[in-house]
């Protein structure tokens, strides 16, 4: 495979990177560096990826890498719910045009594109679980929680569109609440987040009342996903969830993130107005069902959370000594 991976600095895109390369792949990794890592990146050129600084927003230097590759896995977007709260413009024209530029570029050289695509495609839909069919339940395009979920829905739109229209082999990865080594807590992210927090000795800052449930994938499975997904003729045209169904609170992450730090630290419930602003929306549950995707590739995540959280403080330790790295 000659593979384009946009956002490839980025916590799932060096992940996959690393995956495709160890598979023997030809790997080429753009990225713009405004959440990604240099020093992952520079990991990654160590071990024979080819990194490019710049944005799938420049149409010439999208259309040239995408014209080299037969695979592109497209991860580029405005990711975790501070920026995107904080920044909703440039996370509309990211997500949307930097889409747009990928798939117009894959029609014209004849890749095929895998989009990551998110949970927060079903907005406050709290059934449990989430099938790809389930109605997607948002609030009020003012509130900026929503951005990213309109432009998200709007590149599953467009990927399907391009596939039905145009012939180009696409397919949508809704991706539920990975982590593992290597993700940051600065755009808020909860479990690295926790992590830092009990390893400094300080109270784990939980938003609301911490009763809201995810479930959390380990980054290895999705990626064994995507993967999967990208290589299965059938997933052609789909949107397809990928995440692991073990549903837990916050409350309860963070107290499995004290236990597995050895702490007894307390917990301090923060108003979500206080964290993010006003007019701040939380999801009450998300679940998903991976039904299609265990049809379609077997799919079956076999690291559970407490092993992603032993794995999480591990690396988080070596990484700083248990100090804050931000």
């Amino acid at each position: 495979m000659r593979a384009l991976v946009t956002g490839g600095a980025g916590f799932i895109g060096r992940h996959l990177a690393h995956r495709l390369r160890a598979e023997g792949h030809q790997v080429v990794v753009l990225d713009d560096f405004s959440t990604g890592s240099r020093p992952g990146a520079d990991a990654l050129a160590a071990a024979g990826t080819d990194v490019v600084d710049g944005s799938v927003l420049d149409v010439e230097l999208t259309d040239r890498l995408v014209a080299a590759a037969d695979t592109v896995f497209h991860l580029a977007a405005v990711v975790g719910v501070r920026l995107v709260v904080r920044s909703p413009l440039d996370c509309l024209r990211t997500n949307i045009h930097g889409t747009e530029h990928v798939l117009a570029a894959a029609h014209r050289h004849g890749a095929r594109v895998l989009v990551a695509s998110t949970s927060e495609i079903y907005g406050r839909n709290a059934a449990v679980p989430l099938a790809e069919d389930a109605d997607r339940v948002l609030g009020s395009p003012q509130t900026s929680r929503w951005s990213y979920a309109e432009a998200k829905a709007v590149d599953e739109a467009m990927a399907a569109a391009y596939h039905r229209d145009c012939g180009v082999w696409t397919v949508a990865c809704r991706l539920f609440n990975v982590v593992g080594p290597g993700q940051t807590g600065r755009y808020g992210m909860v479990l690295p987040r926790f992590v830092d927090q009990a390893l400094r000795g300080e109270p784990l800052t939980v938003y609301g009342d911490g009763s809201q449930t995810r479930s959390f994938c380990y980054v290895g499975d999705a990626v064994t996903g995507l993967l999967a997904l990208a290589d299965c003729a059938a997933a052609g045209g789909r949107a397809v969830n990928l995440g692991r169904p073990e549903e837990v609170s916050i409350v309860e992450l963070a107290r499995r993130v004290l236990a597995a730090v050895g702490s007894a630290g307390p917990l301090r419930l923060v108003p979500y107005q206080q964290a993010y602003g006003p007019g701040f929306e939380e999801v009450p549950r998300r679940v998903p069902d991976i039904g299609l995707a265990r049809g379609l590739i077997g799919f079956d995540p076999k690291v559970g959370l407490d092993e992603v959280i032993r794995l999480v403080i591990a690396d988080r330790q070596m990484t700083t000594g248990g100090a804050h790295a931000g």
